[in-house]
């Protein structure tokens, strides 16, 4: 180091060199990079945009009337509003508990925290028809609870409850685990500091770390809306296929393709396409409009 020169900006020199020779080190061919950028977008191309065209062209193949008059059944509308009714009631459901969960864990240290941790990860390792199965054995006929629902006359399964009970269990973990990493990025200083000048637990809530976390909040709602519309396996254990009743969307979509009326299926597929496709537009908004605060939330992932 050279005695007139600062300590701070010595390191930043040889930061500045160190990375340097890391890009340097890390710059592929061209030819390379091409390549894996034009692989990467045939992959794309053959499992996502070829499938959802082939759908979409399937899905109008007859003509704009006849897929509308596929959607205008009464069944199939009855599959629309049982699925957008299960979102309504699973979303705000999942976000309110989601930051519930997410203040605990980041905010708090006691016992058994890393099991806890493990338990809201359990969705994502269970596969949707164990869940289902799960919720017969609680709410079925000979289930654990089956006595106290005769008694008092309530239904579970085969009825929309059962629905949306396994429907919140699959998509739970969406808002939770992106409010997790970004308030522990975030830390809990600027809380203390309210709390220090009087405010409320409410107040702090509602001022200081609302405001903080509403767009990983916003994205984790996006994720787990997605979800839940296309969830299929655990709501195919517990709706009975009631039609008009207990089928959702995507139960429709398959009851449908079994009766070999490939029009109608294809066309309540492609309303279901399309509700994927809002969501993900609101997602890329999303991304590009809070991209530096978003990006905090997944560092930590």
């Amino acid at each position: 180091m050279k005695s007139g020169g600062r300590p701070g900006e010595y390191l930043d020199t040889q930061r500045s060199a160190c990375m340097s020779r890391r890009h340097d080190e890390l710059d592929e061919p061209a030819w390379l990079r091409w390549s894996l950028i034009a692989l990467a977008m045939l992959v794309m191309a053959a499992l996502v945009v070829l499938p959802l065209l082939m759908v979409l062209g399937a899905a109008f193949a007859k003509g704009v009337g006849v897929w509308f008059a596929a959607l205008n059944e009464p069944d199939a509308r009855a599959a629309l509003k049982l699925t957008l009714f299960t979102v309504a009631i699973v979303v705000p459901v999942n976000a309110v508990f989601g930051m519930l969960m997410a203040w605990a864990v980041t905010r708090f240290e006691f016992r058994g925290k890393q099991l806890l941790l493990s338990l809201i990860d359990l969705p994502f390792a269970v596969s949707p028809v164990v869940a289902g199965l799960c919720l017969v054995l609680l709410f079925g006929s000979q289930g654990w609870f089956a006595e106290l629902l005769q008694r008092y006359d309530m239904k579970i399964l085969f009825a929309r409850p059962g629905i949306v009970l396994a429907t919140l269990f699959i998509t739970f973990p969406f808002v939770v685990r992106e409010l997790i990493p970004l308030m522990q990025q975030q830390g809990a200083d600027e809380e203390l500091a309210a709390r220090s000048l009087g405010a409320g637990a409410w107040t702090m809530f509602t001022r200081v770390t609302l405001p903080n976390i509403k767009w990983g909040l916003l994205y984790g709602v996006l994720l787990c809306a997605a979800r839940a519309m296309g969830e299929f396996g655990a709501v195919s254990v517990v709706s009975g296929h009631i039609r008009g009743l207990t089928n959702t969307l995507p139960l429709h979509i398959e009851i449908l393709y079994n009766e070999f009326d490939s029009t109608a299926a294809f066309a309540a597929a492609s309303l279901l396409a399309g509700l994927a496709l809002i969501t993900l537009i609101l997602k890329f908004w999303l991304e590009a409009r809070h991209g530096d605060a978003l990006a905090q939330s997944h560092r930590r992932h």
